[in-house]
């Protein structure tokens, strides 16, 4: 009688710590899952950020390079484009690389008027602009860091079986695409 006991309390206890395991992981990956969705918010939030910025940097220009008017579309046009591809949707990498080479070459419209570049309203905006630039770079490689680490938390044994049964599936890193990839072009 003793040795059923002992068995019973045995089995109990492998059941519970299966269970309290099974759970510490299921939560585990749901805490990692939220962090990729979060991270990935935050690129959003800057280039929300960016978007605001683009027509204030416009304005400023405007008046000391009226005859760039081309560079100044440009802008508007691929800051159009990339609002309307915002949420993550197919075209917004492309969308995004247009606008930030289309900035790329408003930024450089400082460079050929220096008394553009003495503009404290142009430069207070360029220096939000790269500092909102390099947010957006940041959130990009913690996006990539937390998907990483979620991606082999799903794909490692043991956690493999909780994430299949539970439908954790694989996320993508974030990779830059096209155009992205090369040098960035200046022209006017």
């Amino acid at each position: 009688m003793t040795s059923i006991v002992v068995a019973c309390l045995v089995g109990l206890a492998v059941v519970t710590l299966l269970a309290v395991w099974l759970v510490s992981v299921y939560n585990r990956l749901v805490r990692m899952r939220n962090q990729v969705d979060a991270s990935g918010s935050q690129i959003d939030v800057q280039l929300k950020r960016r978007h605001d910025l683009i027509p204030n940097l416009v304005e400023a220009v405007k008046g000391y390079a009226a005859h760039e008017r081309g560079t100044l579309e440009a802008v508007v046009i691929a800051r159009g484009a990339a609002m309307a591809h915002s949420g993550g949707d197919a075209g917004q990498a492309d969308a995004e690389g247009a606008l930030s080479r289309a900035l790329g070459r408003l930024i450089a419209l400082g460079e050929a008027y220096p008394q553009l570049r003495a503009n404290e309203n142009f430069a207070a905006l360029q220096a939000e602009l790269a500092t909102t630039e390099d947010k957006i770079a940041y959130s990009r490689q913690f996006v990539t860091y937390a998907v990483q680490q979620y991606n082999t938390a799903i794909e490692s044994f043991p956690a493999n079986l909780i994430a299949g049964v539970f439908g954790f599936h694989r996320r993508e890193l974030f990779a830059a695409v096209g155009s992205e990839r090369g040098p960035v072009e200046v022209s006017f």
